[in-house]
């Protein structure tokens, strides 16, 4: 059984183009089915999370990384009561617009499309999701996109201009509201946060960019990291490291859990509907909030800025912007499919956005011969 407050597929807000219901599964649940079957979703195997993908066999991907914020996302919405299935589709397609190279693709791409198109929005990853699934992939013969429910479209944009909302209908509208997404769409986001903090600590740890030593400084991180050592005396320090981050994640989805059973509680939500009118209610305790900070805080100093991950990132957005420029200067370069979208620029977004790490490299060694990867 689901909480009053929780998103039922029974009642949901429908499809952007009629369908008859599953036979053997509700309709979220197609929905995560049609997420999972689709070529996005396949290719984030190969897209950068932190480390390119040709860096090493172990570090996150942007598939596992989705995957891993799907299982932390199903444990706290089944802690809350609330739609898990919608939850884990919210959690899959959330990166399905993203970049090759990670972030520093996606500020490439957007700097490309501001100097090119000054006004027109540039270019931001989660309203590329959303694309995706409403409109870039191809694999039904009724209707372009997924056809996704509303819940499962309004999970996935999570940000979203008020220039941007103002042409998205239905799905954009909260953002000139002021109002909220459902509870689903609000632990997805909170389980993306935990499921990053933690793996790139274990990435930029396993790499060598990082030490146990610099991280036990970080209370959150040192308070679980001695309980361990305490423990478990003599503990290899692979182990070590693999059961901190476990213990850490176990804190954070408890906590996260019980401040925002406490919210609802509080607020005395019955419906999706009066969710979507409250405040935010998932959330961190303020305590763990601090905590979290100082993590992030450490992490982007010592690892999404240090001079091995800056070198790589620098030659990322210079291939980027290389490609884009030559797409622009000769869209014959681009697939026919791509050529007919009316929107030269945007053609251009879709097509560099979708391409995985090696495909990237792959085609600017084609147009230019450059073999220093």
């Amino acid at each position: 059984m689901i909480a009053p407050y929780a998103c039922h597929p029974d009642r949901s807000r429908g499809r952007r183009h009629e369908e008859p219901p599953p036979r053997d599964r509700n309709d979220f649940q197609r929905d995560r089915d049609r997420i999972v079957h689709c070529g996005a979703f396949r290719r984030l195997e190969y897209k950068t999370q932190v480390f390119l993908n040709h860096e090493g066999d172990l570090f996150r991907t942007r598939l596992t990384h989705s995957l891993e914020v799907a299982q932390i996302a199903r444990s706290i919405a089944r802690g809350l009561g609330l739609n898990e299935d919608l939850t884990e589709a919210i959690s899959l397609a959330h990166d399905l617009g993203h970049t090759p190279f990670g972030h520093a693709g996606q500020d490439a791409l957007a700097a490309c499309m501001r100097e090119r198109e000054p006004g027109g929005g540039g270019f931001e990853h989660n309203l590329q999701s959303l694309r995706v699934v409403d409109r870039l992939e191809e694999r039904y013969a009724a209707f372009d996109g997924l056809n996704l429910c509303f819940e499962t479209r309004e999970g996935v944009l999570k940000h979203c201009s008020r220039r941007n909302a103002e042409r998205l209908g239905d799905v954009g509208e909260r953002f000139l509201q002021g109002r909220q997404p459902s509870l689903e769409a609000q632990v997805a986001n909170l389980a993306d946060e935990i499921a990053y903090n933690n793996h790139d600590i274990d990435d930029g740890i396993r790499s060598g960019l990082l030490e146990l030593e610099q991280m036990e400084a970080v209370p959150f991180f040192g308070g679980h990291l001695h309980a361990v050592r305490a423990a478990y005396p003599g503990l290899n320090a692979k182990r070590v490291l693999a059961e901190t981050i476990r213990r850490m994640i176990s804190a954070l989805v408890a906590d996260l859990v019980e401040q925002t059973a406490a919210r609802i509680r509080d607020s005395a939500v019955a419906s999706p509907d009066e969710v979507r009118a409250a405040p935010p209610l998932a959330a961190f305790s303020a305590p763990v909030r601090e905590q979290l900070a100082q993590l992030q805080q450490l992490l982007r100093k010592a690892l999404y800025r240090h001079p091995r991950v800056l070198r790589t990132t620098t030659k990322a957005s210079r291939v980027l912007r290389e490609l884009f420029a030559a797409y622009a200067d000769d869209l014959r370069l681009l697939p026919v499919e791509h050529q007919r979208e009316h929107r030269q620029l945007r053609a251009i977004a879709d097509y560099v956005a979708g391409m995985t790490d090696r495909y990237a490299i792959r085609e600017h060694r084609k147009l230019f011969s450059v073999q220093d990867w």
